[in-house]
């Protein structure tokens, strides 16, 4: 929030598991921030899994700060 308000392009990645928090979140603060959400869990994946997450999250997670600027 604070970066969007400076004009710096901003989001946030997180696993699936925490988009009803990240949506209470954004109303409670009244933002509608840009995001991207991978599957869960995280923390258990091995290396390999984890590259491959980012393969096919990498067009969402580019347009998180790239869509909106000038």
């Amino acid at each position: 929030m604070d970066l969007e308000s400076r004009g710096i392009p901003s989001g946030f990645i997180a696993s699936c598991e925490f988009q009803q928090a990240a949506d209470a979140q954004q109303k409670s603060l009244g933002i509608n921030a840009a995001r991207v959400f991978v599957p869960h869990p995280i923390q258990d994946r091995t290396d390999e899994e984890m590259a491959e997450l980012a393969r096919q999250s990498i067009d969402r997670v580019a347009a998180l700060v790239t869509e909106n600027q000038s």
